[in-house]
């Protein structure tokens, strides 16, 4: 009777167990369909996340990202920056950019007229970063031929209330030597990935790619003065180009920074134009690749003195000329209750586009419009790099609105461009305003 009893027992309790499984089972169906519901929303949502904060017309880069960085001191700032664009974790732009935006330069073709001014990636470290955030050309330096420390810190300070930037960081880079070597490894290295995918020699490559790597973007290459050359010396600007020529688009020959006293180029005829002489003859003296030679002035001269550079760059034959560089003087009504802009150093951004502006068309009207102008200096808006253009240059160059405005500023503009020009190019406006 126990064993009967014993072995009912058993035999219910395996049947409970059995029911209890079958239950069990029926009931994880609903839970794996809810775990793949959850983890398929997570995957897309943080897919769509990934796309958008990594998007430089995303607005959490200008209304969160960069108002915590201005919080940083503004060196450490700018120093994150490049690193983070160096190791790819900058914003890219992902659109094409319009065909009213295309435009060539020096026989180049470049997608879009705004470039990036030099100053921001003084060594070439973060050229791609820079230009996957759909700049049309990036301008690297200025490189010295020897490493610089530059001036003692602080040496970089922002004007809030003006969004204006002084600097007085006194040229400080690694060198013509580690810059170009750096310069030189990227380009070769992209020529190695594009030869994989395209199936074409490196050196079938070489010979008709930009020396960006890119097919419609230009790299510009900036060169200055040490501090320890003489001031009438012109050996370190044919130094560097001959060491960082041959891997640019094109050269700038930095004769107007404000921060070196010994540049003196910029400011006495004879000694600017012994050192346009002497960089245009080097330059015709490279053996195969030459390229064109941009003189980057300041906005400080007056109309006689413009005048005399404007015929030392057409007797020469220069390729183009930047106008302009920074100034040491504090234009009239910027809005400064710190008095930051008390601070000695060369003045940047919007109290400087009137000064710019008004030599970008000096210049285009004085060159006749036979030497490219590329204007630079407080252009924070589509409405300005038009007025830009109108006034007579070929292509416009940013730097200062970024501080302010984040990577996306070059798209902002971009596409502000597309919608005031309404149909027209930007190469059928460029100088309207000299030729009404």
């Amino acid at each position: 009777m126990f064993r009967i009893c014993a072995r009912t027992g058993g035999l219910r309790a395996l049947h409970g167990a059995a029911a209890s499984r079958g239950f069990g089972t029926k009931a994880s169906a609903p839970s794996r369909l809810r775990n793949v519901v959850w983890a398929t929303s997570v995957a897309v949502l943080g897919g769509l996340g990934y796309v958008y904060v990594t998007d430089t017309r995303a607005g959490v880069h200008k209304y969160v990202v960069t108002p915590l960085i201005r919080l940083m001191d503004p060196e450490d700032a700018h120093n994150l920056s490049i690193w983070c664009l160096k190791h790819g974790l900058g914003p890219v732009d992902r659109t094409d950019d319009a065909d009213v935006l295309n435009i060539e330069l020096w026989g180049k073709q470049m997608s879009n007229p705004v470039g990036l001014a030099a100053g921001f990636d003084k060594n070439g470290e973060a050229i791609d970063g820079l230009f996957n955030l759909g700049f049309g050309a990036v301008e690297v330096g200025s490189i010295t031929p020897h490493e610089q420390a530059g001036n003692p810190r602080p040496r970089l300070f922002r004007v809030d209330e003006s969004r204006a930037v002084i600097n007085r960081m006194g040229l400080n880079n690694d060198g013509a030597q580690v810059c170009g070597d750096r310069i030189k490894s990227r380009f070769w290295r992209m020529l190695a990935a594009q030869s994989r995918r395209q199936g074409e020699t490196v050196a079938s490559l070489a010979a008709g790619v930009n020396r960006s790597a890119r097919a419609d973007r230009l790299l510009g290459v900036n060169v200055s003065k040490s501090k320890a050359s003489a001031p009438e010396s012109y050996s370190d600007y044919v130094d560097g180009l001959n060491e960082l020529g041959a891997y640019a688009d094109y050269v700038v020959i930095n004769v107007s920074c404000p921060n070196v006293k010994n540049i003196r180029a910029g400011a006495d005829v004879a000694v600017l134009e012994s050192t346009i002489a002497a960089v245009v003859r080097a330059r015709n003296q490279m053996p195969d690749y030459r390229p064109p030679i941009v003189l980057k002035i300041g906005p400080d001269n007056d109309h006689d003195q413009r005048r005399l550079i404007a015929q030392l760059a057409i007797d020469y034959r220069v390729d183009g000329i930047i106008a302009t560089n920074t100034t040491l003087s504090r234009p009239h009504g910027m809005d400064d209750p710190n008095e930051v802009a008390l601070q000695t150093g060369g003045l940047s951004g919007e109290p400087l586009r009137k000064m710019a502006l008004e030599t970008t068309r000096d210049m285009y009207r004085l060159t006749k419009g036979r030497i490219p102008i590329i204007g630079c200096g407080g252009i924070s808006t589509a409405e300005d790099a038009l007025q830009f253009a109108k006034a007579g240059a070929s292509m416009v160059q940013i730097y200062s609105s970024m501080t302010y405005d984040g990577p996306g500023k070059v798209c902002e503009i971009k596409d502000g461009l597309v919608d005031l020009l309404k149909g027209r190019k930007w190469s059928d406006i460029v100088g309207e305003d000299a030729r009404s």
